[in-house]
């Protein structure tokens, strides 16, 4: 089995997010795309919509696509959790022949300090979403996007012109409630 992680805040999601979706299901030769919400980015102090809200808007977005699953294993461990606890965690489960990693091009800077990386780098292939016209070093697998997008952009301004049709009137009522308390 092959198969993809794509992991994130997703506070919210965004047009950015369902592109890197939909971009790794037509590119990539997987039989399953996992998309796993956070509880707490490990490389963020929190978050703004609560789990049970993010979970619910990737659900809603993603859940009904044919290879996707919706997985909820670092929501459920109510901390930061490292991916390379997540993809031994996949590991266990599907025994793939090829696991790969999506991640913005913005942490590729860092990449290399993240937790275990030696290990998670011989365990999956980093495919890389391109953000902000970063450069991808030709050592990676560039997935063809390029996301211009920001999820604290939505949050501060409450522009909802790159959130997703579905969801767009919930995410605007959300983060209004969240700004008047």
């Amino acid at each position: 089995m092959k198969i993809a992680l794509f992991g994130g805040s997703f506070d919210p999601p965004h047009k950015g997010h369902d592109a890197i979706v939909k971009e790794a299901l037509a590119k990539l030769d997987i039989d399953k795309l996992i998309i796993m919400p956070t509880f707490i980015n490990p490389f963020k102090k929190g978050f703004f919509a609560d789990e049970k809200q993010r979970f619910a808007w990737v659900n809603k977005l993603w859940g009904n696509l044919e290879k996707v699953e919706i997985c909820d294993f670092e929501i459920k461990q109510k901390r930061p959790v490292p991916s390379i606890e997540s993809v031994e965690y996949l590991y266990k489960i599907y025994h793939p022949s090829k696991f790969y990693l999506l991640i913005g091009a913005d942490h590729l800077e860092k990449l290399h300090l993240w937790h275990d990386f030696e290990r998670l780098n011989s365990l999956v292939e980093f495919i890389i979403a391109n953000r902000n016209d970063i450069e991808i070093p030709k050592n990676f697998k560039d997935l063809k996007t390029n996301i211009k997008i920001a999820s604290s952009f939505i949050r501060s301004t409450l522009d909802t012109h790159e959130v997703c049709d579905e969801i767009k009137n919930e995410v605007k009522n959300y983060y209004e409630k969240l700004q008047k308390n």
